[in-house]
């Protein structure tokens, strides 16, 4: 926070990069809180790639721009005006985008006399590498660089991303964002894949005790597993529940999950396979509660959020007595 309040540091760029689960997002967002306190958050855009409305920077401009112009009535009509002049703004490029959309209307308000210093000027772009395509990443980074970090203009702009093609080599010595922005580096050197596989194996050889039969899984399904879960133990565990339930066959259900692992030399983001798994475990579970039910009328999902709320409320009452 040091860094977004300074407003004459020399650098108004900061990248972090960190591995998937390194806490990136969490510290996005909880900057963006102070920020929102203090009254300097100007933007946010969180890039997902499970969702199509933002896993392309099709929406990042004109996002931030929408969300500057909220927070000054000057900035947003000139906003309002660039638009209206150049209706087809949306299909141009991205320093086009914001030389048009954000930096000369923000010129126009100091041209009337808007001291810039005084609108809120953090702007946080999370999980750059959520976006689809390495090339549009390269571009929004550099249209960021050449285009919103102008002299004459307040920003400062945090962006959270793995340390994937498009940052890592931009921010490398001799990149083009390397002395221009500050590096925040998280735990980009810690692969707890190792450690995920051990923990599959040894949960695997449990099952195999039980039912008798120590050679009903292969090396080469921890592999793909371990592979899909990309760092993250919530997909291991979860996998694992599910495999693992006593009135099905282990066997079966891991051939199942298998089928839901992204395919050989596919592109594996963390949380979309996650996202994949979830869907798919609540699909199946959707399937087999219709197979049985003899109404054909109860409302499955509908069920679902009745029996999370009452498990939810259950644990917040039993919190309350707890510290009561």
């Amino acid at each position: 926070m040091d860094w977004m309040m300074d407003h004459d540091g020399p650098k108004r760029l900061l990248c972090m990069t960190g591995a998937a689960g390194s806490g990136k997002s969490a510290l996005q967002q909880t900057t963006a809180e102070r920020c929102l306190k203090k009254g300097i958050l100007g933007s946010t855009f969180f890039f997902s790639a499970s969702d199509p409305t933002r896993n392309t920077v099709k929406q990042v401009i004109p996002t931030i721009a929408y969300q500057l112009g909220r927070t000054n009535d000057v900035l947003k009509h000139w906003i309002g005006s660039a638009v209206g002049d150049n209706p087809l703004i949306f299909d141009k490029s991205l320093r086009t985008q914001i030389i048009t959309l954000i930096a000369e209307p923000s010129q126009r308000c100091k041209g009337m006399g808007v001291d810039l210093t005084t609108l809120p000027y953090a702007i946080l772009i999370d999980g750059l590498d959520e976006c689809l395509g390495e090339d549009r990443q390269a571009e929004l980074l550099a249209a960021v660089k050449e285009c919103l970090l102008l002299d004459g203009l307040p920003f400062r702009v945090f962006i959270a991303s793995r340390p994937e093609w498009a940052i890592r080599t931009a921010l490398e010595p001799g990149g083009y964002l390397c002395k221009a922005a500050y590096h925040i580096q998280l735990s980009d050197q810690y692969n707890a894949s190792a450690d995920l596989r051990r923990y599959l194996r040894r949960r695997f050889e449990d099952i195999g005790l039980c039912i008798g039969d120590s050679e009903w899984f292969s090396q080469g399904d921890i592999e793909t597993l371990g592979q899909a879960a990309s760092g993250q133990f919530i997909y291991l565990a979860t996998a694992y529940k599910y495999i693992s339930e006593r009135q099905a066959s282990p066997a079966e259900r891991l051939k199942i999950v298998l089928t839901w692992t992204p395919r050989e030399g596919q592109a594996i983001r963390p949380f979309e396979t996650l996202d994949r798994l979830y869907t798919n475990v609540l699909l199946a579970a959707k399937n087999a509660y219709e197979a049985v039910d003899s109404h054909h009328e109860r409302d499955f999902l509908l069920l679902l959020r009745v029996y999370h709320a009452g498990v939810t409320g259950l644990r917040l009452k039993c919190r309350k007595t707890t510290i009561t």
